[in-house]
């Protein structure tokens, strides 16, 4: 009998990479998609261009935000669950 869980240990590792490096791997990436695009220079404050990125990298950067927030979300709700747990029925008289 070895006393390392090694079926535990390797859920731990893995899920603490992707939640650890992960999430903010992810969130580079949507910033990274949110940087691309065409490039316009304004002269001045008072001009009509749009700067921004492509229609794709947008797209793409709110893919990627939106998994970040679901993470943040599904982690909140974890930790309410762990602490309010399900009532158990009232025992029968």
């Amino acid at each position: 009998m070895s006393w390392i869980n090694y079926s535990a240990l390797w859920k731990i590792v893995v899920f603490g990479l992707l939640a650890g490096a992960g999430l903010p791997a992810i969130f580079a990436g949507g910033l990274f998609a949110l940087s691309k695009g065409p490039r316009v220079r304004t002269a001045g404050a008072d001009s009509d261009a749009l700067v921004g990125g492509s229609v794709a990298g947008m797209i793409i950067g709110a893919i990627c935000f939106l998994i970040v927030l679901a993470a943040i979300g599904w982690g909140i709700y974890e930790v309410y669950q762990i602490g309010h747990p399900a009532p158990t029925p009232a025992p029968k008289k």
